[in-house]
């Protein structure tokens, strides 16, 4: 496939993750698309589905042999585990630690927050748990919450 071409197709494949749609990606990972090839913005397919928590589109993705723990872009993206855990989705955070998503991986580099500490800032104590934090994890639900916007506002 030209370059040019899989930077569309990478594209398109983002847009199917983040609308949840699993036999568009399904399509185009048949025809060619590369599952962690990021979009013209950095954005990877399993992140924007991660967002959106789609979760039969993040088990698609993954099937198809998507890296549960590649980071997403720059700036206001991350790891697919941290996005889960920043918008509670406990189904979306329960299948990347099924195959292997990293609960310690730290975003930027190592330089960010965790998944826990997301979940912890967001208030999100299932998936607190989740990530083996349990129910009283951390300090910071005592505190007044920053906001907890991790990568684009869910479309749904």
């Amino acid at each position: 496939m030209n370059r040019r071409r899989a930077k569309k197709t990478s594209g398109r494949l983002v847009g199917a993750a983040r609308a949840g749609d699993v036999p568009a990606l399904r399509r185009l990972l048949r025809a060619g698309a590369r599952v962690d090839a990021p979009d013209r913005y950095g954005t990877t397919a399993l992140y924007a589905a991660c967002v959106q928590g789609a979760a039969p589109a993040v088990r698609a993705l993954l099937d198809a042999g998507a890296s549960p723990s590649l980071e997403s872009g720059s700036g206001d993206e991350g790891t697919p585990l941290c996005a889960a855990a920043c918008w509670g989705y406990a189904d979306v955070v329960a299948e990347l630690l099924r195959y292997g998503a990293d609960p310690a991986q730290r975003e930027d580099g190592g330089r960010g927050l965790s998944p826990l500490a997301w979940a912890d800032r967001c208030g999100h104590e299932h998936v607190a748990e989740l990530l083996g934090g349990g129910p009283t994890a951390g300090a910071a639900r005592a505190r007044p919450r920053p906001s907890c916007a991790h990568g684009t506002e869910p479309a749904h």
